[in-house]
């Protein structure tokens, strides 16, 4: 292949290209150079590089050829380099330049590569409009920005961060004290959402609430922090991601649970007091006649001329209006319990998951969850709804329990083991609070027995009913040496 001489590739060149020599006469220009000055080559040829150079900024030009001569070196395309240039109709161009020295027969050429710098202008300042667009978002949306080099253990974090935490001036930040404004029962919980976010098997996704306190004025203020884990050659490097102030959020939410709360207890109330009547009208009849029965035969034993056939009759009666009572007492039951149940096969990880879901959305989420499921847990039968409706009770019973005592975090330890034997799955739930005293223990089951000052005592006995329907046990184990710790099984799908 015939080798290609400078000059060929030089006028092939895309690039606005001009070769001038040690005087700074053009002795050569490219034909992407004359579409861009105006010029033909001819008209280009011997002419001094200052003609073409602004009248305003031939000074300043003169000082940096001599500048650049008196020590040659290559120079790029990039701010700095720009030259304000006059084309044949003489019109001002900024040009982005770049400077080469080439030595041709012990003679010194300066090549020089023109850009158009208003490319790189509109660049800058389409750079400038999408950070003004996010400045803007991120004021309406009450957005913060943070970056946790992990490395050097160093937290970025912008304005509105900063104004959050109270460190009005300083940009960086360490992690302690970072750290430091955060709520010290909230600590856990974030760092676990961290530790999480950083094992190289995850998404690397990092979600999280919690409080932070401004050491300035003591103020506390609800956060909800999101951003994504990167990795180097898999090991974590930083974590970027924004925060959000939703102190007035959870303060709606609190209220809305507060009311939700006293609407649930006047609804249980309500069906309870409903429930307990029509037991209360359903036996009235059969325990009056029993009691009117049970006089006759106590008044025929007080007489020595009692009928044995009357004191007959009359256990007969008692008997009789026993059995109705239990009829009565069964067909209400089965009233109160009617339709068919409807199960299915369903995930129990995936119904612990959004039980816990809907416990934190309730205002009950100021607790640390930790979940031993062991792998490949095969699918359950059972009414997804109900099953998710016993998880609630148990994780609403925990909370409120252990908020008695002053721990610094609130535990709930929830575990999943499969019975291979018995062709079920056990669901273990256990709390860090107080326990339950043995008196407790052995009535906590009963309808309409509490140790809350708003119960109605229903919570667990319908829990247990529900357990049942769905072919399972529920208990509790009265030896568990750290709080409550409660039992359910359900079956296996065959």
């Amino acid at each position: 292949m015939r080798r290609l001489s400078f000059r060929t590739i030089f006028d092939a060149a895309a690039d606005a290209m001009l070769l001038a020599n040690g005087n700074g006469q053009i002795a050569w220009a490219n034909d992407a150079a004359q579409q861009l000055l105006g010029y033909a080559e001819i008209e280009l040829h011997g002419l001094a590089i200052e003609m073409l150079v602004a009248p305003r900024y031939r000074k300043q030009y003169h000082y940096y050829q001599k500048l650049f001569l008196s020590r040659p070196t290559q120079r790029g395309l990039n701010a700095g380099n720009e030259l304000v240039a006059l084309n044949r109709e003489g019109k001002e161009l900024l040009l982005d330049i770049s400077l080469s020295p080439i030595k041709i027969k012990q003679q010194t050429y300066i090549l020089m590569i023109f850009s158009v710098a208003k490319r790189r202008l509109d660049a800058e300042e389409a750079l400038r409009a999408s950070e003004e667009r996010l400045r803007l978002a991120k004021q309406a949306a009450d957005l913060g920005i943070f970056d946790y080099d992990f490395k050097r253990n160093i937290v970025y974090w912008d304005k509105q961060m900063r104004k959050l935490w109270g460190k009005q001036s300083e940009k960086t930040v360490s992690y302690e004290e970072f750290v430091a404004a955060i709520h010290p029962e909230d600590r856990e919980a974030r760092q676990a959402a961290i530790d999480k976010a950083m094992d190289p098997d995850s998404t690397g996704e990092f979600k999280a609430q919690y409080r932070i306190i401004n050491p300035n004025n003591g103020v506390e203020r609800w956060i909800s922090a999101r951003g994504r884990v990167y990795f180097e050659d898999g090991c974590p490097h930083r974590l970027i991601g924004i925060t959000r102030d939703i102190t007035e959020q959870k303060n709606t939410q609190k209220k809305l649970q507060v009311q939700r709360g006293e609407t649930e207890n006047i609804l249980k109330q309500q069906v309870a007091v409903r429930t307990a009547s029509a037991i209360a009208h359903e036996l009235n009849q059969p325990l009056a006649a029993i009691s009117a029965y049970s006089e006759v035969v106590l008044h025929a034993l007080n007489n020595d001329n009692f009928s044995a056939a009357n004191l007959k009759r009359a256990l007969e009666g008692c008997v009789e209006q026993t059995q109705r009572a239990g009829r009565s007492l069964h067909e209400l039951l089965a009233f109160l319990q009617k339709g068919e149940l409807v199960t299915e096969r369903a995930n129990l990880t995936d119904v612990i998951h959004e039980a816990l879901n809907i416990v934190y959305d309730d205002g009950y989420g100021r607790f640390h969850p930790v979940l031993h499921l062991e792998q490949n847990l095969p699918a359950v039968q059972c009414n997804r709804v109900q099953i998710q409706k016993v998880l609630i009770n148990l994780f609403r019973n925990a909370v409120e329990a252990m908020r008695t005592m002053d721990l610094p975090i609130l535990t709930i330890i929830t575990k999943v083991q499969i019975m291979h034997e018995k062709d079920c799955v056990v669901v273990i739930v256990q709390d860090s609070g107080p326990g339950l005293d043995p008196i407790v223990t052995k009535r906590i089951f009963e309808p309409f027995f509490t140790t809350k000052p708003s119960g109605i005592g229903m919570g667990l006995a319908i829990s247990r009913a529900l357990i049942e329907a769905n072919g399972g046990q529920l208990w509790l184990d009265a030896d568990a040496k750290t709080g409550a710790k409660f039992h359910f099984t359900l079956p296996i799908v065959s």
